[in-house]
């Protein structure tokens, strides 16, 4: 998702899956806690259904609605963990798997020692 459009405007738009079936409206967006991007919309399934939370990153903003690349019963299936809270690192891997999605995993730290033998000084 681009990273431009103010997450309040998605809030209250219809969200569509990649089939055109109608799953919801948008009820809120959550940020990705270290750049403040929208990340993940939860989604109002209905009127007397939960929120669905869906990510942000492959899905896109089309003529008003929200385009979601995933079937309706997937994302129906998504884990709950409610709304108007944080999502945790762990509930968010947890979504992220749910959608088939591969999270990076962190860069190795920089290895120091590489190239030199254990016990040996360092050159001067």
């Amino acid at each position: 998702m681009r990273s431009d459009i103010d997450p309040r405007t998605l809030i209250g738009r219809k969200a569509f899956d990649r089939n055109g079936a109608r799953i919801g409206t948008v009820d809120e967006v959550y940020l990705d806690d270290a750049t403040g991007v929208p990340e993940w919309a939860a989604i109002r399934t209905g009127l007397f259904g939960r929120d669905a939370f869906v990510p942000l990153e492959p899905s896109e903003l089309v003529d008003g609605t929200l385009r979601v690349p995933f079937d309706r019963a997937l994302v129906k299936e998504a884990p709950d963990f409610g709304v108007g809270r944080h999502l945790s690192p762990e509930q968010e891997l947890q979504l992220y798997h749910h959608y088939g999605l591969d999270v990076a995993a962190p860069p190795p730290p920089p290895d120091h020692d590489f190239g030199r033998l254990a016990g040996q000084e360092e050159p001067t």
